[in-house]
């Protein structure tokens, strides 16, 4: 929504106001129970009973890529809005391509999956009955090269699910680098019993978070950290119920 307010040059209010207001009443939920790529990748991950642990390091390294991408999705975005307002825009489109438009949407796994694949889909039943099937298979050959660069992000984020749970949310996804924000301030949150809660040689609600986040090392009255998705994990890997859901 953020990167295609540039086509009509008009601000996107009711975005950025979408993104306000569920970052203030929910945080990061909508990525551990809504997002339906989210749902994707849980279900990739299912396929490998033992996952790869990424070192804390390189995992506090890669949480920032999907500032990175958040960062150029927005510079582009603004500075091809700039250009029509100045006049110029054609000649940034045409250094840019169908990127200056949509700059995260063209490659997004997301969009590919749900919308690229489907409309193609749709588009080789429709030939199948338009034309002969020889004739269908060989429009289905000459998909665009753009298709592909999309089918192949697609199928490396779902191979890095696999062996690295919600890969795509810690580190790629712009819209989830947004919602970590806002879930610094957000009223939903989690608290931690520290009369319960055996800190010290235990650690399974760690283990069991698919974010990496640092219980442990959190306020034990309210938490509300930036990569917490609140899939609720954490509360049913806790044997002494020292972990549940706290609001405002």
């Amino acid at each position: 929504m953020l990167s295609g307010w540039n086509a009509s040059v008009v601000f996107p209010w009711v975005a950025v106001a979408s993104f306000l207001i569920v970052g203030v009443l929910i945080g990061k939920s909508m990525c551990g129970w809504v997002c339906p790529f989210g749902f994707v990748q849980d279900l990739a991950g299912c396929t490998k009973r033992k996952q790869t642990d990424v070192s804390l390091r390189t995992h506090s390294n890669l949480v920032y890529v999907k500032y990175a991408i958040l960062a150029i999705t927005l510079l582009i975005s603004t500075a091809f809005a700039t250009s029509k307002l100045m006049g110029v825009s054609s000649i940034y489109q045409q250094g840019l391509g169908i990127f200056a438009q949509a700059p995260f949407t063209v490659l997004s796994p997301s969009e590919t999956l749900f919308g690229a694949i489907p409309q193609m889909m749709y588009d080789f039943r429709f030939a199948v009955f338009q034309h002969p099937l020889q004739d269908a298979l060989l429009g289905f050959t000459t998909l665009s090269p753009l298709f592909w660069v999309q089918f192949a992000v697609l199928v490396a984020v779902l191979a890095f699910a696999v062996y690295v749970p919600r890969s795509w949310c810690r580190y790629f996804c712009p819209h989830g680098a947004i919602l970590a924000i806002m879930n610094r301030f957000s009223f939903i949150g989690l608290r931690r019993e520290p009369f319960k809660c055996e800190k010290v040689g235990c650690g399974k609600c760690v283990q069991a978070c698919p974010t990496r986040v640092p219980i442990l090392d959190l306020p034990w009255e309210k938490f509300s950290h930036p990569e917490c998705i609140y899939c609720m994990k954490c509360v049913d890997a806790c044997e002494h119920k020292a972990l549940k859901l706290t609001y405002l």
